[in-house]
């Protein structure tokens, strides 16, 4: 125990300074969700439907949501693209939460992310930035996707979940969903609609856990990286 309130104050300074050296950064790579967000064309767009209001004279305030599920940052559940497969409550939360790698590359708009595109990969998550999809409020039918040969790389690297900055792993005009179909065979989980524009990159630890909608094809997720110590 210190003898005087100074000395006590000035330890109590030099705490601070540690704890700072131990403070971690986080991004939030999740869009806002309001009118303004764009959904895929022929989806259901964010809508609030104010039922009470505060401001109106009601004791509380109270709304509706009506909006698709794959909503700006979602998780897609396997029986999205897999008839048969899991929905979305049905599946681990594993890989929504952990170490996280955020690759920025340099790929033509319309074009599938090669392996060569990619390089070294040092965590069971990979999140791609593509910048191809730069405003969530104007959606641009040509933006990037993911080649069937990245994904043969990844599973084989042992990565357990791909995001991409992107509405979609496939192309816009894709019905075959080549992308997706090789995830599924690989039991692989896959995070769409990020914002990454300003995530430099690296590895991190990234929480994006979906909401347990049961029997629904995807969810919403706040998704959030924080930077390893």
């Amino acid at each position: 125990m210190y003898a005087t309130g100074k000395l006590c104050e000035l330890d109590c300074v030099g705490c601070l300074t540690e704890l700072r050296g131990w403070m971690t950064r986080l991004y939030d790579i999740t869009p806002p969700i309001d009118a303004s967000l764009k959904v895929w064309p022929g989806d259901t767009p964010p809508h609030r439907e104010v039922l009470l209001d505060m401001r109106r004279g009601d004791n509380i305030t109270l709304s509706t949501l009506r909006a698709t599920v794959h909503l700006g940052a979602h998780a897609d559940a396997p029986s999205h693209y897999g008839a048969e497969a899991l929905s979305i409550d049905r599946c681990s939360l594993e890989p929504y939460l952990g170490p996280c790698q955020v690759v920025r590359l340099a790929v033509a708009r319309g074009k599938r992310v090669q392996p060569a595109d990619v390089g070294a990969i040092h965590a069971p998550r990979v999140l791609i930035c593509t910048g191809t999809f730069p405003d969530p409020r104007v959606f641009n039918e040509d933006f990037a996707a993911l080649s069937v040969e990245l994904i043969d790389v990844l599973h084989e690297r042992k990565v357990r979940l791909v995001g991409i900055d992107t509405p979609s792993v496939d192309l816009f005009d894709s019905k075959d969903l080549p992308a997706h179909r090789r995830i599924l065979k690989y039991d692989m989980s896959i995070l769409e609609g990020l914002v990454l524009d300003g995530v430099p990159a690296g590895v991190y630890d990234m929480i994006a856990l979906p909401l347990k909608l049961v029997g629904f094809d995807a969810s919403p997720v706040r998704a959030i990286l924080r930077e390893e110590r």
